[in-house]
């Protein structure tokens, strides 16, 4: 098979769908990879890297989309990607189609095949394409909101881990899955202090074992949130439905209760967001304010530490890519129930229900497109 792999082009995207790693071991299995000129520029890894890896350099975008029989990313495809899709075209990687219906629409019209990272699932119930990024997301997003409560960033100046004689931050951390507990690892850290907020008996008593006195374990209510945010320095949203749309659960309204500065880092805005005033930002500009709130929203907060989401990413997905490569994506899926669970649209159809209950579309069962 011909796997190509273009340069990421969203917004201050430095991730790269292969390392040179893994294109080794792909070539070594088989199979041949395009990779475009430059593509690993920002993790360190130059074109005769690839090329060392048995890979070939092209400069065009165009020429790897028309040629190859897979496209191994790491973001959704951008508009202009859409449109070098074509029927039959297997595109692996991380799409998010929940709360982005042109997106979904046109992958949909190229009649291509499309593999989701995120909704990947395994025996444990998880989700291990996502669950890396995930990790570095919920430890950056202690780093973003730290900068943002910067007086000079518009935050209320405060320092998270506070000095002898002044309180520390109070961070408030919704979810205490794998994005909520690694934020709690940083703030806690940084010796703020922490509430997390699950409504699992289970994830609760979990966090509880493992931070005891260092973290405050609530049960989540809307009650609750309400009266945490009330004197929260920083809110941290770490909600996962895994490939639906984020619940909205802070409200516009309740803005108004915060204290003016105050922060919230929405790190499920890939999903659509958990905040009612949550929109996608980059990290070119990363932050906006709305009734005072300074809001980051970086819909690809990994692609800051491009290097370490990468190798992190390829751990988890490469084995996976060759399966897909080695069988077929038919055969693949049929030999794999969790990788089957990745299928988000094929052949023009939608296949993951989650999403169509999103945007209101049809879809069908994975199976009956995989004969």
């Amino acid at each position: 098979m011909l796997i190509g792999v273009p340069t990421e082009i969203k917004n201050h995207e430095y991730r790269v769908g292969l390392t040179p790693e893994s294109v080794s071991e792909l070539v070594a299995a088989g199979h041949k990879v395009v990779v475009q000129a430059g593509a690993g520029n920002g993790i360190g890894a130059d074109d005769w890297a690839y090329r060392a890896a048995g890979a070939t350099v092209s400069k065009s975008a165009a020429k790897i989309f028309a040629r190859a029989d897979m496209i191994v990313k790491v973001k959704e495809p951008q508009p202009t990607e859409c449109k070098m899709l074509r029927e039959g075209q297997i595109l692996y990687t991380y799409l998010h189609l929940a709360p982005d219906p042109k997106q979904t629409k046109a992958l949909l019209k190229s009649g291509c095949i499309g593999i989701a990272y995120e909704t990947v699932t395994s025996d444990g119930g998880d989700l291990p394409l996502l669950k890396p990024m995930s990790q570095v997301a919920g430890r950056l997003s202690v780093q973003a909101g730290a900068t943002a409560l910067e007086k000079s960033n518009g935050g209320r100046g405060v320092l998270l881990g506070g000095v002898p004689g002044v309180a520390p931050a109070k961070v408030v951390v919704i979810g205490g899955g794998v994005v909520g507990f690694n934020a709690a690892q940083m703030a806690v850290g940084l010796q703020a202090d922490v509430t997390i907020l699950d409504r699992s008996p289970d994830v609760m008593e979990q966090v509880s074992n493992y931070f005891r006195a260092s973290a405050k374990v609530v049960r989540s209510t809307p009650a609750v949130l309400t009266e945490l945010i009330k004197t929260a320095d920083m809110v941290i949203g770490a909600v996962l439905v895994p490939g639906a749309a984020a619940p909205k659960l802070i409200t516009r309204a309740m803005l108004k209760t915060m204290q003016p500065g105050a922060v919230l880092v929405d790190v499920a805005i890939d999903q659509g967001g958990c905040f009612e005033t949550s929109k996608a930002t980059t990290h070119a500009d990363p932050t906006y304010i709305v009734d005072d709130i300074v809001h980051y929203c970086v819909a690809n907060m990994p692609g800051a530490v491009a290097r370490t989401s990468t190798y992190a990413l390829n751990a988890v997905t490469l084995h996976h890519a060759l399966n897909i490569a080695g069988k077929g994506w038919k055969q693949a899926l049929r030999d794999n129930a969790h990788l089957k669970n990745g299928l988000n649209v094929a052949e023009g159809k939608l296949t993951y229900a989650a999403v169509g209950e999103a945007l209101g579309l049809a879809y069908v069962e994975a199976d009956s497109v995989l004969g």
